[in-house]
């Protein structure tokens, strides 16, 4: 009979100690997995054994989950260009978390990429975080490949529907970022416990507050959006926007949504403090729509008839741009039409005698097609709805800055 040795009893410090420093041995023999895992991608060993890359043989044989392997790959890969996150691994600054955020954002950004003011803020923030932030990096280096991002994930939205013998229905799709943040923020007042009775799990309150939503009996969602005044202006070099329940935002997102909202302007000193909200104000006022309803009565784009209620107020010239909010300077437009003249780069254009014209995009920035060819973007495969939805965008400044001029 075998005896194992009772290992004695440890201090919690001596124990926080001993995974701190097992850790950093962990992540040490990560990165240098991560180097193998390089040079072992570029090599054809992996096709004359059978595997279909790289990333499948070392998924199967080293016992790995293949967004870890991909990942250990881009890591070894990007190494020679992120020599700070290397050596903060190897002090304990940073783990092998922070460096695969990095390598991501590298692999993104290409010759754009500028590590230095990355790791300061990865030596003080957690993976998650950091993620946040070299999305923001991201959108600033490069906003259109953003942007293009962004709209390949609306080209990707999926919904099945598939009912059982018994009438219950299963649900399985994919939705972008932002479709799935405004999903949640229509959902989630609607999934709170009604009281200490209501002892449904969270999967059972979120499934039921879909079928309120489905039924109308919800309240329109309010989706909460804080951008810099760059941000809004598209001026190069800007961060993200911040949406609750989401990743960062693009500006062409921040656009569209500033068409029809409610801003408030919040004022920041110069260490990031508030000194002053502003009241909240919509953009396009409620006897403003009123009459833009009665005037249009559905979308504008041209063979599109969609009801009003289905409807944003678009600005032909953008507010933020100089546009005013006068009915001259808006239509009615459906999500789909919305998008694609904001994130897909379409033109409507107004003819002498007050018919809209569609003019599509002749360039588009971003990724080319999946088959190679290089075609103008599609509208979304499937309508999300402006209606229910009420936005809500806060726009930072520094202090000084007069919004109203």
């Amino acid at each position: 009979m075998v005896q194992t040795a009772v290992e004695p009893e440890v201090s919690g410090e001596e124990l926080r100690e001993r995974m701190v420093r097992k850790r950093k041995a962990i992540d040490l023999m990560e990165l240098s997995f991560a180097e193998d895992a390089a040079r072992f991608a570029v090599t054809d060993e992996y096709d004359e054994l059978g595997f279909v890359s790289a990333i499948d043989w070392i998924r199967f044989n080293c016992h790995m989950t293949s967004g870890a392997a991909a990942d250990r790959v881009a890591v070894g890969k990007t190494m020679n260009r992120m020599p700070r996150s290397v050596e903060a691994v190897s002090q304990g600054e940073i783990g092998l978390a922070h460096v695969t955020v990095m390598a991501r954002t590298a692999e993104a950004l290409k010759d754009r990429f500028d590590e230095r003011p990355l790791i300061d803020f990865a030596r003080e923030n957690s993976p998650g975080k950091f993620h946040f932030f070299c999305q923001h990096a991201r959108h600033a280096a490069d906003a259109d490949g953003y942007a293009a991002e962004e709209a390949d994930q609306v080209h990707e939205r999926r919904l099945s529907l598939s009912t059982w013998i018994d009438g219950s229905m299963v649900l399985s799709g994919v939705l972008d970022a932002f479709g799935g943040a405004a999903l949640r923020a229509a959902l989630e007042p609607l999934a709170h416990r009604s009281g200490e009775h209501d002892r449904r799990q969270r999967e059972q309150r979120l499934a039921d507050a879909l079928v309120e939503l489905a039924s109308g009996g919800a309240q329109r969602a309010s989706l909460q959006v804080t951008t810099s005044v760059e941000t809004l202006l598209g001026l190069a070099g800007a961060a993200a926007a911040d949406m609750e329940f989401s990743l960062p935002i693009s500006a062409k997102i921040v656009e569209r949504l500033a068409c029809d909202c409610n801003v408030t302007r919040v004022l920041l000193d110069s260490e990031s403090s508030v000194i002053d909200v502003g009241r909240a104000k919509r953009v396009v006022s409620g006897p403003a729509r009123r009459a833009l309803n009665a005037r249009d009565g559905s979308c504008r784009w041209p063979g599109c008839e969609r009801p009003a209620s289905w409807t944003a107020a678009h600005h032909v010239v953008h507010w933020v741009h100089g546009g005013t909010t006068d009915l001259d300077n808006l239509i009615l437009l459906c999500f789909r039409h919305h998008w694609m003249v904001h994130e897909g780069k379409w033109q409507l254009v107004r003819s002498d005698g007050g018919r809209m014209l569609a003019i599509p995009p002749t360039v588009r920035f971003g990724r080319p097609a999946r088959d190679g060819t290089d075609s103008t973007p599609e509208p979304p495969p499937e309508r999300f709805d402006d209606e229910g939805v009420d936005t809500t965008v806060e726009v930072q400044d520094d202090a000084g800055y007069d919004s109203s001029s």
